[in-house]
């Protein structure tokens, strides 16, 4: 008769288990791991929605002296939509396979009550030294627009692609000059008449108080010029601040939300026709002399400049999307669906550089809690080991 094996007291047994399970399933470090997105499998957003995006790009213009200085404004209608780029970082890889500097003019689309042609221009995009006492950045991207005579000229920078379908845009920014111009920063999915357009947008009009902000899912009017209340927010820069001041702009696109935030605080939420499908992305300064922006000044000009651009989207077009494009939620991502490896840019102490928050393809690295990491193995298979190694299974 086999010998019954002696079962030591449960004490030593649970003593010798949580050391066991301490030795297997032990605490990351803990703060997320900075890392670049070539190790990204997925972007994690820090809003409510715990939105996941597939692609993540950083555009800094903080530290590009080699490349400021700013140029002459062209001064003829004819010559202006066709002037070289500024500078050599605008035809660099990095820029163009993103980005383009729009040309095209309001003769053929004019608003209703616009008064003046305008045109945008390469020339209005540039970068220029920070010369403020103290600058929190030794460069900046600039944009101009300026009355002259007989046309506005003004400025757009647009996504190359046109397939962006849900993201998180951001632009340290702010906006001066005179009265009478717009800047914003939106996306845009034009259609063959104004009730197709899709599009969320931040504006900012120059003849505002300079703490007024303005949020739309557009339209905002009909064809009748009856205006659409629900579609628009007006709201004021939270802390005391104004426009003028440099802040960080941002909006969140999300399945049927669009979501605005000043330095991390929610200034205005829309969901009424918040936009559906793919579309581009857009910043620009313009005035066409209307009602809604106002008419500037003879030589009067005014400049949305912006210290640099950071985007997490979904792409729907694979050669402008790394990874497949889709939104992912929590309970995807942590059954490992699609994701991998799970990354922040909210939580990372280097500006423009994520950090992992979890990997699925690794050890099963998984979230427990706010900037904490636990690696994990199933829970049957430590008790087994740890059983095994008391003596309690033969």
């Amino acid at each position: 008769m086999e010998s019954i094996k002696r079962i030591p007291s449960l004490p030593a047994a649970l003593s010798s288990l949580v050391l066991l399970i301490s030795a297997v399933v032990p605490l990351a470090t803990a703060e997320p791991t900075l890392t670049d997105d070539s190790q990204c499998g997925c972007y994690r957003n820090n809003d409510d929605t715990s939105t996941y995006f597939t692609n993540h790009r950083f555009f800094d213009f903080r530290s590009l002296a080699d490349y400021a200085g700013v140029p002459a404004v062209v001064q003829d209608l004819e010559g202006s939509p066709g002037a070289p780029v500024t500078s050599d970082y605008f035809k660099s890889t990095d820029w163009t396979s993103f980005w383009w500097l729009g040309s095209w003019n309001n003769s053929n689309n004019a608003r209703g009550d616009s008064t003046v042609t305008m045109t945008n221009s390469p020339n209005n995009v540039y970068i220029e030294a920070n010369t403020e006492p103290d600058p929190s950045s030794q460069t900046y991207l600039t944009m101009r627009t300026q009355r002259l005579r007989g046309f506005q000229t003004a400025a757009e920078i647009e996504s190359v692609s046109s397939d962006f379908k849900y993201l998180s845009l951001r632009m340290r920014a702010r906006t001066v000059g005179a009265a009478g111009a717009i800047t914003g920063m939106f996306t845009y999915r034009g259609g063959e008449t104004l009730a197709d357009v899709q599009e969320a947008d931040l504006e900012i009009r120059t003849a505002d108080p300079r703490n007024v902000m303005h949020y739309t899912n557009q339209p905002a009017y009909t064809d009748d010029g009856e205006v659409i209340a629900e579609a628009t927010r007006n709201a004021t820069m939270p802390g005391g601040l104004d426009w003028t001041a440099w802040a960080v702009h941002r909006m969140d696109w999300t399945p049927g939300l669009t979501t605005w935030y000043v330095d991390d605080e929610m200034t205005a939420q829309i969901a009424f026709q918040a936009p559906r499908d793919e579309s581009n992305v857009i910043l620009n300064v313009w005035s066409d002399g209307g009602k809604w922006t106002g008419n500037m000044t003879l030589l009067d000009a005014a400049y949305l400049q912006v210290q640099w651009l950071e985007i997490m989207y979904n792409n729907t077009d694979p050669e402008h999307a790394t990874k497949n494009s889709k939104v992912r939620r929590d309970d995807d991502a942590a059954e490992g669906k699609g994701c991998g490896a799970v990354c922040s840019v909210d939580d990372t102490p280097e500006l423009g550089k994520p950090v992992m928050l979890w990997n699925n393809a690794a050890v099963g690295v998984r979230e427990a809690g706010a900037g904490r990491l636990i690696a994990w193995v199933p829970t049957g298979v430590v008790l087994v080991m740890a059983l095994l190694s008391t003596g309690l299974l033969v």
